[in-house]
């Protein structure tokens, strides 16, 4: 049996986030992870030398991820999208107003609504959302737009700050949150797709000593005397003083054992999954050279140029992504069709695309995140299970205020953290408890 300070189950961006701290504080620290791949969700795709995300990435500047990455000294180069955007309404394509020449100009908007429109965005980048009462963003949005259109524009925004597609649940001020970090730091496009973080990761985390195990899928995890045991389908048994769990909340409460009636289960029964459809294309040139970003307004679907700020190609190829938006409050039907859908939006975009198409990656469902936050959300996972010493969880539905990727790695962080100050707490006690 081999025995650890802390052993990581998931070697994706919490797991990793959560490795380096934990290393660089003089932990002895594995990280086991079920695939061939460490990454997750984050892993990048490489079809005919072009770098194709598992659907559209966008890391927020500003957010938990990125000032986390900043301080453990991980290099990202990228670029800065431009965010002039078009909007698709009733099968034409319009302007979406992002400054005060496109508000004047744009004929989506009557002139009051422009009026109504700059306003809220005004509103938007002053208000504190942590005085937003607790609700739904169609409680807020309805309360605070009244005009049909500016509605539409607002929760068009809101589906791709957040790529979730739940207004009715989700929790206006965490929404709010990520509108104003998209309007005031914007985001960041990563060279080489999101894999270039993986692996910045992944070298941090060895200089500083982590152990890594691919293909190494945990069966079930026991508490015994003050340890965390870790059998694997492989009956290779692991120990470790302390165990973080990166997988999803439903896989978390079936591999620890004795989590009946606890916080983790209580996590587990309100999370609510979010998935997309998505469609990356990759192109030897892009046939309209004038629409890189576009929003359905009267369809939750979304079109961008990831290639139009990072380089995801080594001949010049452009990538770029449509995501479907699936609203979790409803039963997914009728894939194909929507796989046409995204495809009639191309077309409209980017007439005879099909010529230009060098690679293509489809990706039906994909998992966006396992939990966000939501009105019907009891209480804030982890980092910690109350009556489970030595057992942690982080993941991307372990946020506390951040969601997607900065929930992931957020809780990644808050995990090792609370292990390193647990083990400070303890080791002012020696033998006999007195305290020195």
């Amino acid at each position: 049996m081999k025995n650890f300070d802390v052993a990581i189950v998931g070697g994706g961006l919490a797991g990793l986030t959560a490795s380096i701290y934990l290393a660089k504080a003089g932990r002895k620290v594995i990280v086991l992870e079920k695939s061939s791949h460490f990454g997750g969700r984050g892993m990048t795709i490489n079809k005919n030398g072009i770098c194709m995300n598992l659907g559209a990435h966008a890391l927020y500047r500003g957010g938990e991820a990125f000032i986390t990455f900043n301080e453990l000294g991980v290099n990202l180069p990228g670029g800065i999208p431009s965010t002039k955007a078009h909007g698709i309404w009733k099968g034409d394509i319009y302007t979406i107003p992002t400054d005060f020449r496109s508000i004047l100009s744009t004929p989506l908007l009557s002139w009051s609504a422009k009026v109504q429109f700059a306003r809220l965005m005004i509103h938007l980048g002053n208000l504190d959302v942590g005085k937003v009462p607790k609700m739904s963003l169609t409680t807020w949005a309805e309360n605070e737009i009244k005009d049909p259109m500016v509605r539409n524009i607002f929760y068009a925004l809101c589906r791709t700050t957040t790529y979730t597609y739940a207004p009715t649940i989700q929790l206006a001020s965490s929404v709010l949150k990520q509108i104003q970090l998209s309007m005031k730091e914007g985001v960041l496009y990563v060279d080489g797709g999101w894999e270039t973080i993986i692996t910045n990761l992944r070298n941090i985390a060895s200089t500083s000593g982590v152990q890594f195990l691919a293909k190494k899928h945990v069966l079930k995890i026991e508490h015994c005397e003050g340890k965390q045991i870790i059998q694997c389908f492989d009956d290779e048994v692991f120990e470790a003083g302390a165990v973080i769990v990166t997988t999803p909340p439903k896989e978390a409460c079936k591999i620890i054992k004795g989590t009946e009636g606890t916080s983790l289960q209580k996590w587990s029964e309100q999370s609510i999954q979010v998935t997309v459809e998505a469609l990356n294309i990759g192109l030897k040139q892009l046939p309209n050279p004038l629409h890189h970003f576009a929003l359905g307004l009267d369809q939750p679907i979304f079109f961008t140029n990831q290639s139009r700020a990072a380089k995801l190609s080594e001949d010049g190829s452009i990538v770029v992504s449509l995501i479907k938006y699936h609203n979790p409050v409803l039963e997914l039907n009728h894939i194909q069709e929507e796989k046409e859908q995204l495809e009639n939006m191309m077309e409209l975009l980017h007439p005879n695309w099909k010529r230009e198409v060098v690679a293509q990656q489809y990706l039906p469902k994909i998992t966006v995140v396992y939990d966000f936050p939501h009105i019907d959300r009891v209480e804030k996972p982890g980092p910690n299970i109350p009556g489970m010493p030595g057992v942690y969880v982080a993941g991307d539905w372990a946020g506390h205020d951040e969601i997607l990727a900065d929930a992931a790695v957020a809780s990644g962080k808050r995990a090792a953290l609370h292990i390193l100050k647990q083990s400070e707490s303890e080791a002012v006690h020696h033998g006999n408890g007195a305290i020195i």
